[in-house]
C-alpha cells in the first residue's frame, strides 16, 4: 500500500541526508522516482545535504501541479514509483492535497521532508496540511543541539547577531534581499529561544568567550 510519510524535524537535523539516502535506497531495488525540492540552500533544481551530498531535483513553483507533472511522465511511458519531496514546509497546501491524492489514486509512495514550525514557532501552512493528510508522521532521531548542548526544538532567526521573532514567514538566504542586515537561522532549545538567547547573545553575556552563561538570571523572559 502507497503511504505518504511527513519526516519533520528542526534545521540540522538531517532531513536532506535522509530524503538522498531513500531515494539511493528505492533505486537500488528498482525503483523509479522523482525529486522535488523548493528553495534549497544549494540554489535551484538541486536538492542539498549540510553534509555535502547533492542531487539534481525538479523546482517546486507555486503553479507546480504534482497530479499532473506525474500524469505527464506516465503518459510518457515513464514509471513513477515514489516521490521525493524536499522543503514541503514550502509547498502549498493545495499541492500537499494533490500529493495525498496521488497516494490514493495512483498509488505512488511520497516521501516528505520539512520543517513544521517557523521562528516565531507558527506552523508553515505546508507543513500544516502535511499534519493533517499524512499516513505517517515521523520527528527524526538525530538531535540537533541548542548551543548550551541541550536537544534543539526550534528553530530562530538571527538578524546582526539578535534574535527576531517578528517579519515575513519565509526569508531564504543569507541575507534578506534589499537589506545589508545578515540573516541567520540557528536552533535552540526552548528554554533559550523563549528567553531570546541565542549563541551570539550568549557570547556577549559571557565574562569570558569560553564560558558561556547557563545562568537563567543572565537572559531572563523578554518583556511583552
Amino acid at each position: 500500500m502507497a503511504e505518504l510519510v511527513f519526516f519533520s524535524g528542526t534545521m540540522d537535523c538531517g532531513k536532506s541526508t535522509l530524503a538522498l539516502q531513500m531515494d539511493h535506497n528505492h533505486q537500488a531495488r528498482g525503483r523509479s522516482g522523482l525529486i522535488y525540492t523548493k528553495m534549497d540552500r544549494a540554489g535551484t533544481d538541486v536538492l542539498s545535504s549540510r553534509l555535502g551530498l547533492s542531487t539534481a531535483a525538479h523546482e517546486v513553483g507555486d503553479d507546480l501541479d504534482f497530479w499532473d507533472a506525474v500524469v505527464e511522465h506516465a503518459t510518457n511511458g515513464l514509471r513513477v514509483d515514489y516521490l521525493i519531496c524536499d522543503e514541503v514546509q514550502f509547498y502549498t497546501p493545495q499541492q500537499v492535497e494533490q500529493l495525498a491524492k496521488l497516494v490514493d489514486e495512483m498509488g505512488v509512495d511520497v516521501f516528505a521532508f520539512g520543517i513544521t514550525a517557523d521562528f516565531r514557532t507558527q506552523l508553515f501552512p505546508g507543513s500544516r496540511r502535511m499534519i493533517e493528510l499524512a499516513d505517517k508522521v515521523q520527528v527524526l532521531q538525530v538531535e540537533a543541539l541548542c548551543w548550551c548542548g541541550r536537544r534543539a526544538t526550534h528553530n530562530a532567526r538571527v538578524v546582526d547577531g539578535l534574535m527576531v521573532v517578528e517579519g515575513e514567514q519565509v526569508v531564504v538566504g543569507d541575507t534578506k534581499p534589499g537589506s545589508e542586515a545578515l540573516v541567520e537561522y540557528e536552533v535552540l532549545c526552548r528554554r533559550h529561544f523563549m528567553r531570546r538567547m541565542n549563541s551570539a547573545a550568549a557570547r556577549a553575556a559571557a565574562e569570558s568567550p569560553d564560558v558561556l552563561p547557563f545562568d537563567l538570571d543572565l537572559c531572563p523572559v523578554p518583556q511583552q
